[in-house]
């Protein structure tokens, strides 16, 4: 699909599993903490809980029961270590093309201030966004439509496009507002795995389906 750019258009991204897929944060986050518990045999613990992770089972309280941390500090080197992540193929050039034909660029994601920081900085993107909107720190979460109102109070814009994965709550608000919303497709990869029990529903479904960033062209 294109998308024309200039100076009065925003397009604004979601983070997880839209710009990298977030099972690659909780992998990092497990060899972290499988290198602490076991240096020895990392790697054997390591695929041990991801093993369990798969399964369903709570990969933290087994650790805690059997190694005898404490499930609250493992909790925190989850959620606050400097994550190994990469971006998805294409989505670095396709935010240098938007800002390259005049666009601004933003981020809307759900999570913890720090922990979606951390993700920001891992991916080396912070340069490229005029404004980053993380739930904690306006107290909200999508579908909440104040997380989009916030980015309508900067003026100059009058062309809004979101770009995101999640059909339960990414599409709905903007919507509403008259935004261009664009889904990814899952990759096989992604956390949230129930998009087909919400994508009967017109409004929340995105305007556009895309397989990769390939298929945007800026123009």
């Amino acid at each position: 699909m294109d998308i024309k750019v200039d100076e009065q258009t925003l397009i604004v991204f979601d983070l997880d599993d839209t710009l990298y897929n977030e099972i690659d944060f909780l992998r990092s986050a497990y060899e972290l903490i499988a290198k602490k518990i076991r240096p020895d045999e990392w790697k054997l613990l390591f695929s041990s809980m991801f093993s369990r992770y798969r399964c369903g089972k709570d990969v933290f309280e087994w650790l805690s029961a059997t190694y005898g941390c404490e499930k609250n500090d493992l909790l925190k080197m989850y959620r606050y270590h400097k994550p190994d992540i990469s971006l998805f193929d294409g989505a670095e050039q396709l935010l240098k093309d938007i800002r390259k034909n005049g666009g601004s660029l933003g981020i809307l994601t759900d999570g913890r201030s720090l922990t979606q920081r951390n993700k920001i900085e891992a991916l080396g993107i912070t340069e490229f966004f005029k404004q980053i909107i993380i739930s904690e720190e306006i107290g909200t979460e999508k579908p909440n439509r104040r997380n989009f109102d916030v980015f309508e109070t900067n003026e100059g814009f009058n062309k809004y496009y979101y770009i995101a994965d999640n059909f339960k709550k990414d599409f709905l608000s903007p919507n509403q507002l008259s935004w261009t919303t664009i889904g990814l497709i899952d990759n096989g990869k992604n956390i949230h795995k129930e998009g087909y029990k919400y994508m009967e529903e017109e409004r929340l479904r995105p305007h556009y389906l895309v397989g990769s960033f390939h298929e945007i062209r800026i123009i």
